[in-house]
């Protein structure tokens, strides 16, 4: 049996790289690294699922492009891999119990909040700030994670946000206006 450090050793040769940080080297750098709220949600046909992500990046406007991660652990990751279209839910603090619910392992991430399908069938949940519908165009595996680029091709603006949610240090932030700088 492989031990995980040693199977990590393997992955980084495999990858041509004799340097690496550790998981926990790495961790611990981005831990210090805040990251805005997502959570992103698809129904490949066997139902809903739903997953909180702070890897969310905008990477054109024309085309409208983003991008996330989906760690190959997560509950959602099969559904995530074979959806075509994905809602990308974006918080503020006032959407703090969205985070949480699909933070949580475990349970049934649409049983406690109020939720509805487009009419093109992807679950949303009501009353968050922002959220796109896209349809997925890639996905690239990336060590334990699939990095999943997709269009955005529709999109819903409920409110500004004077409080974005941030994650920061494993734990959730309310950015305002006494935070600028």
């Amino acid at each position: 049996m492989t031990s995980p450090a040693h199977a990590a050793s393997d992955d980084r040769a495999a990858s041509g790289f004799t340097e690496s940080l550790s998981p926990e080297e790495f961790k611990a750098v981005f831990r210090g690294h805040p990251g805005g709220v997502a959570v992103i949600t698809a129904d490949a046909g066997d139902g809903p699922v739903a997953l909180t992500a702070t890897s969310v990046s905008s990477v054109s406007a024309d085309p409208p492009l983003l991008i996330f991660s989906v760690s190959a652990q997560s509950s959602a990751a099969p559904v995530l891999a074979a959806a075509e279209t994905v809602v990308v839910h974006l918080l503020d603090a006032d959407d703090l119990r969205v985070a949480e619910v699909g933070a949580t392992s475990g349970i049934d991430r649409f049983a406690e909040l109020p939720w509805s399908r487009l009419v093109t069938g992807e679950p949303v949940y009501h009353g968050v700030r922002a959220w796109v519908r896209c349809a997925v165009i890639d996905r690239m595996d990336a060590g334990g994670s699939t990095v999943i680029a997709a269009h955005a091709v529709q999109a819903n603006i409920a409110r500004d946000s004077e409080a974005p949610l941030v994650y920061h240090n494993r734990t959730w932030h309310r950015l305002g206006p006494d935070t600028a700088l």
